[in-house]
């Protein structure tokens, strides 16, 4: 129910919730059993985003390897699970349902771009935490540009690594 959730909510965050038990293949009762109201199935489609986040980004073993290699997988992790990146990220009412304790920018980005930046791999006069929000931006924005039809869900990762490594100047 909160995959169909966080499909129907990314396309129209005010879907009736009659539309969210539809996509889920459910009657409007049986979501309500789950869910007593669309604040519950907000938090919980929020939680889920989460848990799916910190699921891949275990998954791409960001101590492993310099630095740069370890940022594409973190790229190549969080278009996985795009979907879930745009609903927790596109709204910024979801800042109700994030726990006390959230950090804004993962220390875990965090210091993996300061890794980056002190192997030389990564520019070092910006500020990490300015990277981190940019290489959500611009996978937020990819996903964006998949459900607008312009950019192929397989080519978001390169496009976001082409654009997050070389920037958009042309070099001579």
């Amino acid at each position: 129910m909160l995959r169909a959730a966080v499909a129907v909510l990314n396309r129209d965050r005010n879907a009736p919730l009659s539309t969210v038990a539809d996509a889920a293949d459910v009657g409007r009762s049986t979501l309500h059993r789950y869910f007593a109201d669309r604040e519950e199935l907000l938090a919980a489609t929020f939680d889920e985003a989460l848990s799916e986040l910190g699921r891949v980004m275990e998954e791409a073993r960001i101590d492993e390897g310099r630095a740069v290699e370890a940022l594409r997988r973190v790229v190549a992790a969080h278009v996985e699970v795009g979907e879930w990146v745009v609903f927790a990220f596109g709204d910024p009412a979801n800042e109700a349902y994030a726990p006390d304790d959230a950090e804004p920018e993962p220390a875990l980005l965090v210091d993996l771009i300061r890794r980056g930046q002190a192997e030389g791999d990564l520019t070092a006069d910006l500020d990490a935490v300015w990277v981190v929000n940019v290489l959500w931006a611009l996978v937020f924005t990819g996903m964006e540009q998949v459900e607008a039809g312009r950019l192929s869900r397989h080519a978001v990762a390169s496009t976001v690594i082409r654009t997050l490594e070389g920037g958009v100047l042309a070099r001579p």
